[in-house]
């Protein structure tokens, strides 16, 4: 059975419109692209970014080669000469994609054009002609949002172009047909009549994209490639803008110079396209409360709504707040409309500078006292209580060049608080004029002046103790000074040079040993009892005494104190001393016997020293010093080889210092019980 061919004659679209008759004189240059429909061919579904697919031409009339060229499609971008370039990759899962281009003519008036991108193939079916087929193609269109109907509304009528030959039914699927939101499109199966049956929302959804499916009834296989159908919702200006918060707060320094200062913003939304004066919001402030100095203070820019000083001479002391009603309106401010407030708080700018209540002040302080309160300084500040601008500091700038005196803030952070830190010398100086000036944390806006204080000072004259140069003496002198032998004068002068005041001297109570005296006019100081440098008194042979001097002023004495030291000089005034006064040996077997010996005195009248025996007791004994090993101030005892007695007393033996060595090799000739002595001082071996 041979197989109908069937001429397929293309895509039959029809549009609902109403036309008009008429006549116009036939122009001889029309403005508007070559065609209806721009095909560009690929050779893949998947298009890389930069990719050129080609050139739309668009004829002006008026010679000009460059055009102004807008893509719906925001993933393809059309330059000025018409070519067509991808912005980003692009997949054509179907196959191909169509979209809308529009230009503007020399007058104006907007042209627009469909494009479609469509992969190479041949198509092949069994029962069909070979040859390449036009692909059926409906250009995105458009519906308007809001419409009253009647519904449902034809919209287009989808055709094949294999409808010439047999018949087709046709079926639409995609969101809005058979999904979510599903009904709103409807199709006639056989007309192909394309259906909205209800008012659309372009907030809501602002384009649909429905699959069209095209399929003979009567022929087996002969069906058309699903082709896609973009509806666009048109918007129409339903929705009024709406404020992003309300109020809005913005804070604004009162010095804020005119025109430069933008210091906050309001916004507001509009629900409407924003490609279109429907969605553009513009903004107007409307009114301002209060409305001084000036009543238009600030102004706000009518399409981002930055608000901006617009006058002077704020004053947050007179008006700390301002609030503005504003209005967001949509079609160039000429459309629906809301209002809101925005609420501006006037901070604080160093425009007032702080002030001293008082600017001259006289206070007398006593000589001699660190930490001295001088002056308290009181100052007013008009700016805002507890702000950087109304906080105080102080500074002293003439008349402390010695740097006794310092300036601090204090607790109220409104006063300036004088105290010295130095000592004053009413016999230096008797008077201090002070320069203070008082500034605050923030500097100050602009050229203001600073407020001054003179503080003069007047210093108070102290009865002052005398003092004595240097307040430690030291002086060197033998321990065995006679009694009263004159050590040294010891003296000390009064500092109150405006005073005529007599000095008395007199020892003070530390003098324990009680072994000076002062002489109370002169302050001679002499021997009274005869020191001792071995004394418990005395610490590393010094011996201090405190010495006083005490002036005659009639209210109140002051006592001034010097410290005597003497480093007493070392004399050979003790002898010896054998610690073990009496022992007991035994002269048969006897060993030799360890006895010790001290002495008082220090070196060079210490050890070492010489030992002798005395009477009897030398002839039996013999004495000699362990000097090879500490203590050095040791004396060993020997009996002689044989008979003897018994030693009586060590009262017979006789030590003495001495500053040569000893030898012991003698003992070498006395036996073999003498050898071992000699063996133990002398240092040789047993």
């Amino acid at each position: 059975m041979a197989c109908a061919r069937i001429v397929r004659l293309g895509v039959i679209v029809f549009l609902c419109q109403v036309l008009s008759c008429g006549y116009a004189e036939e122009s001889t240059c029309t403005p508007g692209f070559e065609s209806e429909l721009i095909v560009f061919k690929v050779h893949r579904d998947h298009l890389h970014m930069g990719k050129r697919l080609g050139r739309v031409t668009f004829n002006n009339c008026d010679g000009r080669t460059r055009t102004l060229f807008q893509s719906v499609d925001k993933r393809f971008d059309v330059n000025t000469d018409g070519t067509v370039t991808l912005k980003r990759q692009v997949t054509l899962h179907e196959g191909h994609k169509v979209f809308s281009v529009h230009a503007w003519d020399s007058s104006g008036k907007k042209h627009t054009v469909s494009v479609k991108v469509e992969r190479i193939h041949q198509h092949k079916g069994h029962h069909m002609d070979t040859r390449a087929k036009r692909g059926w193609v409906i250009p995105p269109f458009n519906v308007p949002e809001n419409s009253r109907g009647p519904f449902p509304m034809k919209l287009v009528q989808i055709k094949s172009d294999y409808a010439l030959e047999t018949r087709m039914q046709y079926s639409i699927t995609g969101e809005g047909a058979n999904q979510d939101p599903k009904g709103i499109f409807t199709v006639e199966r056989l007309s192909g009549n394309l259906y909205v049956t209800q008012p659309l929302d372009r907030e809501k959804k602002a384009s649909y994209r429905l699959i069209a499916h095209a399929t003979a009834l009567d022929v087996i296989n002969v069906a058309e490639k699903p082709m896609e159908i973009v509806i666009n919702v048109i918007d129409q200006n339903d929705n009024r803008p709406v404020f992003t918060q309300n109020p809005f707060n913005g804070y604004v320094h009162e010095a804020a110079g005119k025109g430069r200062c933008m210091f906050m913003t309001v916004t507001a939304t509009d629900a409407d396209d924003p490609d279109t004066n429907n969605g553009i919001v513009s903004y107007a402030i409307v009114s301002q409360e209060p409305q001084f100095p000036k009543p238009n203070m600030f102004d706000i820019n009518i399409l981002s709504g930055t608000i901006r000083v617009r006058e002077p001479d704020m004053d947050r002391e007179q008006w700390p707040r301002y609030t503005l009603l504003i209005v967001a309106a949509d079609t160039e401010g000429d459309g629906l409309a809301t209002t809101g407030t925005a609420v501006i708080t006037i901070t604080d700018s160093n425009d007032n500078p702080p002030q001293f209540e008082q600017t001259l002040h006289t206070v007398s302080v006593p000589e001699n006292k660190v930490g001295a309160v001088v002056a308290k300084l009181a100052v007013t500040d008009g700016d805002e209580v507890g702000s950087p601008s109304w906080s105080t500091k102080y500074r002293i700038i003439s008349g402390d060049k010695g740097g006794f005196f310092s300036v601090s803030t204090g607790p109220s952070q409104l006063e300036g608080i004088i105290t010295t830190v130095k000592p004053l010398d009413f016999e230096k100086t008797k008077q201090y004029v002070l320069s203070v000036i008082v500034e605050n944390d923030d500097p100050f806006v602009g050229s203001l002046p600073t407020s001054t204080a003179t503080v003069t000072v007047n210093v108070e004259d102290v009865n002052e103790p005398p003092e004595f140069n240097p307040k430690e003496k030291v002086i060197f002198k033998s321990e065995d000074s006679p009694v009263d032998t004159e050590l040294v004068a010891y003296t000390a002068t009064d500092p109150d040079t405006g005073k005529s005041q007599k000095i008395t001297y007199k020892m003070g109570d530390d003098d324990d040993a009680g072994w000076l005296s002062v002489s109370p006019e002169t302050g001679v100081i002499k021997v009274r009892n005869l020191m001792d440098r071995e004394s418990v008194y005395v610490k590393d042979g010094k011996y201090r005494a405190i010495i006083l001097a005490v002036d005659d002023d009639a209210t109140s004495p002051a006592t001034g104190t010097g410290t005597l030291i003497i480093e007493l000089e070392n004399v050979n005034d003790n002898a010896p001393i054998i610690n073990e006064r009496n022992i007991e040996i035994c002269n048969r077997g006897s060993a030799p016997v360890l006895l010790s010996i001290t002495d008082k005195d220090g070196p060079p009248f210490g050890a070492p020293f010489s030992v002798e025996a005395q009477g009897e007791t030398s002839k039996n004994w013999s004495t000699s010093m362990n000097d090879t090993s500490p203590p050095y101030d040791s004396l060993l005892v020997f009996d002689y080889e044989g008979g003897g007695s018994d030693a009586s007393s060590l009262s017979s033996l006789n030590s003495s210092s001495s500053g040569h060595d000893q030898d012991y090799d003698f003992l070498n000739e006395w036996g073999p019980r003498f050898k071992k002595l000699a063996d133990m001082f002398g240092g040789g071996e047993n």
